[in-house]
């Protein structure tokens, strides 16, 4: 326990599903979390959930202006950064004939486009030696359907990664990436699981996982305090999947 004592740390999306899961973890082993969503009332209940290790603050990371205005806010509250965690995403499952140029660009604005720019603005306030993550996905290479864009947009951020670990070696910041499996999360839902299909889509599930069950977000958490932790000193530029071992099948 407190592996993260007396550190700081901002996490994209933090107000639900994963990043929440992550903002409560973090927060148990020590450390002050900012958490940025896109909606007051989900941020303000979070943040309440998660007690007074905790502030929120509202944007769309699409708006490359909520990234100045977290900077700036984390920088009055916090003064440095430890940990940066670039979770915020969306997914929608369409066939690539049924693309449009909206939904590339959303995908990619939110996916791709938030991730580079996000953690453009917060590296002047990281201390050196700190640890960003990306979330990433097994898609990017797992072939799924109806993912073309989804896998495109977060391809993109691993190859991020690979060149951040390099550019910021002097800085002995690491920088990794977490790509969950299918999770135990409220985004099942938005992606057309209604509780009448759960049932049938867990024991799909089940079946394509070689460990027979869906990630709860506490194990994405879990990975997450290792990658932000001295448990994890020496490692940098990889990605760390935490899938139940989908993408070897």
């Amino acid at each position: 326990m407190n592996s993260l004592s007396g550190k700081t740390a901002v996490i994209t999306g933090g107000n639900s599903g994963i990043g929440y899961a992550i903002a409560q973890a973090f927060i148990a082993e020590g450390a002050c979390v900012a958490i940025l969503g896109r909606r007051r009332q989900a941020v303000d209940h979070a943040v309440t959930e998660l007690g007074s290790a905790a502030f929120g603050i509202v944007g769309d990371v699409a708006d490359l202006e909520t990234h100045d205005r977290l900077a700036a806010e984390v920088g009055k509250r916090f003064g440095a950064v430890d940990m940066y965690v670039a979770n915020a995403g969306m997914n929608r499952i369409e066939h690539t004939e049924a693309v449009s140029e909206q939904s590339f660009d959303e995908q990619f604005a939110t996916n791709t486009r938030a991730v580079f720019f996000g953690v453009k603005k917060i590296l002047p306030l990281m201390r050196d030696g700190g640890s960003i993550i990306l979330t990433g996905s097994i898609a990017s290479t797992k072939v799924l359907d109806n993912h073309a864009v989804y896998a495109g947009s977060k391809a993109a951020i691993c190859a991020f990664a690979r060149a951040w670990a390099l550019e910021l070696k002097t800085r002995r910041i690491r920088v990794n990436v977490l790509s969950p499996g299918p999770t135990d999360t409220p985004i099942l839902a938005k992606l057309g699981v209604s509780e009448q299909r759960r049932p049938a889509f867990e024991q799909h599930m089940a079946h394509a996982i070689p460990l027979g069950r869906l990630a709860s977000a506490h194990e994405l958490a879990r990975a997450a305090v290792f990658l932000s932790s001295d448990d994890s000193t020496f490692i940098t530029g990889t990605e760390l999947r935490v899938d139940g071992g989908l993408a070897l099948t």
